[in-house]
């Protein structure tokens, strides 16, 4: 059975710095496109961050040059770096890990989230 686990959330000021970590159990996630989804109240899961098994990140045009993706295939877990944070990265974040053939997803999974709160 295939878990991710996100920790790393919680409160801070804007312009501080929080690191998500998701740490997959069950699978190796050497071999998934990993990536980062934020859901604000009331508003639709959006893409933050994608790190594919080789090759670019990707990132969503609000976050570029502030947050950064990575992975570490030896530990089973990827991380959002996120820096100079605005309230309008108030949100809970998703960690996802999913496996291509061509266009068909052959495998998605999810974390279970953490909210990430950006306040004075």
């Amino acid at each position: 059975q295939v878990q991710l686990v996100e920790s790393g959330g919680g409160l801070v000021e804007p312009g501080g710095s929080l690191r998500l970590s998701c740490t997959a159990s069950g699978t190796d996630i050497s071999t998934y496109v990993m990536g980062w989804y934020r859901q604000a109240p009331g508003k639709q899961r959006e893409l933050v961050a994608t790190i594919p098994v080789i090759g670019s990140t990707n990132y969503t045009d609000s976050v570029k040059g502030r947050f950064t993706i990575s992975r570490d295939n030896a530990k089973n877990t990827v991380y959002l770096q996120m820096n100079s944070l605005k309230p309008e990265d108030t949100a809970a974040y998703f960690c996802n890990a999913y496996q291509a053939m061509g266009v068909w997803k052959i495998s998605d999974y999810w974390g279970q989230g953490t909210q990430v709160t950006v306040s004075s």
